[in-house]
């Protein structure tokens, strides 16, 4: 899973994931798995990621009816999509990585390689359905908005936007901007600088903010607010922030009625070396009152052997009544799910 992306198809019925039988965890097939009959659907086999991080970057889109991600093929990245009803691939885009879309919209956001700046340094989108491409944000607008800025952030050289994460009604997006060291090693941390965080409104054509700090955000239900690292709630259109709770947290994701949010994090502090232990957990907060539970702890340091590891990532289904996140343990890396007993009449409250 991936804590801007739920991997429960829209109706509740299937789960994406990827799977992969090598040690690092970066080739494999995405698949999705019935809930009701446990059965097993190979979507698509021989993928190619970038690393076991974000692995395909597989996500539903159109109302469930496609399946979108991204793959290394033949020496050049593509931004693909599976007709769940047809069960036919169509290349959406090449030169090319997938950001992070919205279940309720068929249209993904795109962005050239992050550690070569080429042809593709603007935000594009891409429909699903169709392959039909538009230009959505030039890296020159940007520029000439948040030059100095941009500077300031990854030093001189061309840079391009890197991995935008849409809203839940799609019409606004957040990304960051990025400057490669021309290599095409993209499996290195010295790939490429990524840094900052640019919020731009897609329905009106308009900045609305800017900040130095990228956080792991994440779009609250209400497509206008931002929650991250940190316990903080940013009002883009205010320039406001709130602090929601001291859990310890990583990766916030909130709930489908934003009255809960689920996050990971380390469960102790670092030494005095700062050093900090292997054993995770995921909570899940209460919004209003900033009390949390520890859902479930584990050590997480024993996973696919990528050179960008795992983190658990959690995040809730649309219903609200389940979270998914990844396990590093025994050797693998795994798929779980924490789910509200059927008969619960109180997660609401």
């Amino acid at each position: 899973s991936y804590f801007t992306t739920n991997p429960e198809s829209p109706d509740g019925r299937y789960v994406l994931y990827f799977h992969s039988v090598t040690p690092e965890g970066e080739s494999g097939a995405i698949k999705m798995i019935d809930r009701k009959d446990v059965s097993i659907r190979t979507l698509k086999a021989g993928i190619t990621t970038e690393d076991a991080h974000r692995v395909a970057c597989q996500q539903w889109v159109a109302d469930g009816k496609a399946v979108a991600y991204h793959d290394f093929r033949n020496g050049r990245w593509v931004v693909a999509a599976i007709n769940l009803t047809t069960g036919q691939e169509l290349i959406l885009a090449e030169d090319r990585q997938i950001g992070v879309g919205t279940t309720s919209s068929p249209w993904v956001p795109i962005y050239g390689p992050h550690w070569k700046q080429g042809l593709h340094r603007d935000l594009e989108m891409v429909h699903v359905l169709t392959g039909e491409i538009r230009t959505i944000l030039t890296i020159d607008t940007v520029l000439d908005k948040y030059r100095d800025e941009i500077k300031g952030l990854v030093g001189e050289g061309d840079v391009s936007i890197f991995f935008p994460v849409l809203s839940p009604d799609a019409q606004r997006v957040i990304f960051k901007v990025a400057r490669g060291s021309g290599t095409d090693n993209f499996r290195s941390p010295k790939a490429s600088v990524r840094k900052g965080k640019f919020v731009f409104d897609i329905a009106n054509d308009r900045f609305l903010h800017f900040y130095e700090l990228w956080g792991h955000p994440t779009w609250m239900p209400n497509s206008r607010d931002i929650l991250e690292k940190g316990n903080h709630v940013f009002f883009p259109d205010t320039n406001d922030s709130i602090k929601v709770s001291d859990v310890p947290n990583d990766h916030p994701s909130a709930g489908p009625n934003g009255r809960l949010w689920t996050s990971d994090s380390h469960t102790y502090n670092a030494d005095s070396k700062g050093n900090r232990p292997p054993e995770w957990a995921v909570f899940v907060t209460c919004m209003e009152t900033g009390e949390y539970l520890s859902l479930y702890r584990f050590m997480n340091n024993n996973g696919a052997l990528s050179w960008r590891v795992s983190h658990p990532h959690p995040v809730f289904s649309a219903d609200g009544r389940r979270i998914y996140f990844n396990v590093s343990k025994d050797g693998f890396t795994r798929l779980y799910v924490a789910s509200l007993p059927e008969d619960n009449s109180t997660h609401t409250k």
